[in-house]
């Protein structure tokens, strides 16, 4: 006769509530052996004691339901370890975002912001492929890093000049606008081009240009020295911000570059 389990010893035995196991059955996550008919009662098996704790482990590392689930439901080691990896690797992403975070701030409390070096720049008009599509401020890495590694795809080959980027004031005054990443080139790609991107000519601009070399979370402090800058002119003007993105290392690698802030100013 196979051993049945209640809920509590179970919950015993796994260091997981009540409340958690009948969470997880509900979510498709670790289903009950059996569940009484009448008295919708949960009982499980003693095999089911190390997928239980391994949801536990999962869980306290911050892992979402559906990753766990997929962890659980994966058909071989192989394929086990690849979601475990996929997810340790954001655990690694978010905890350097964190450092970074906590040692901008110590920064911002102890230290005062360095002179910024700003220039007035005539940029002239280049020929692009783009995409634009309206993006939320809490999407916008994503989308970003998203909308360069396509265009890469079809811009490899006929690049003339650093990726840019064209932020209306809505993305930043309303949290959402339609955000333009495009990469200047010297002539169309011989293939097709997807629906998303398309051939555009970045406009001229006169900009005040200061350049950002650092952790992406003091993008923020160029971009307030950089408006104070103009504010104190009085030189501003409407138009999107522009951003380039000025390699540092490999040239296709996304997270290794410096960016210029182009605010736009009268002519």
């Amino acid at each position: 006769m196979q051993t049945r389990l209640s809920i509590g010893d179970f919950s015993r035995m796994t260091y997981l509530s009540v409340k958690a196991l009948r969470h997880y059955h509900e979510q498709g996550v670790l289903e009950p052996a059996e569940v009484d008919p009448v008295t919708g009662y949960r009982f499980y098996s003693p095999s089911q004691v190390g997928p239980a704790q391994m949801v536990r482990r999962l869980r306290e590392l911050g892992m979402p339901l559906d990753d766990v689930r997929e962890v659980l439901r994966a058909p071989d080691p192989d394929a086990r370890a690849a979601t475990l990896v996929a997810h340790l690797r954001r655990m690694e992403r978010q905890l350097a975002e964190t450092q970074q975070t906590v040692a901008s701030l110590r920064t911002l409390l102890t230290e005062s912001p360095a002179p910024l070096a700003v220039e007035r720049r005539e940029i002239p008009a280049a020929r692009a492929l783009a995409v634009a599509e309206r993006v939320r401020g809490d999407d916008a890495v994503a989308w970003w890093m998203g909308a360069f590694d396509l265009l890469h795809r079809y811009a490899r080959g006929a690049r003339s000049g650093p990726d840019g980027a064209l932020f209306p004031r809505p993305f930043f005054e309303d949290g959402e606008g339609e955000v333009t990443a495009f990469v200047p080139v010297v002539r169309a790609p011989a293939v097709p081009l997807p629906q998303r991107v398309r051939e555009v000519v970045v406009p001229a601009l006169t900009a005040a240009v200061a350049l950002h070399d650092g952790p992406f979370g003091d993008l923020d402090r160029t971009y307030g020295a950089l408006g104070s800058w103009v504010l104190e002119r009085a030189a501003g003007a409407g138009g999107p911000i522009r951003e380039y993105y000025l390699p540092t290392g490999d040239p296709d690698d996304l997270l290794e570059h410096a960016t210029e802030l182009c605010w736009p100013l009268a002519p």
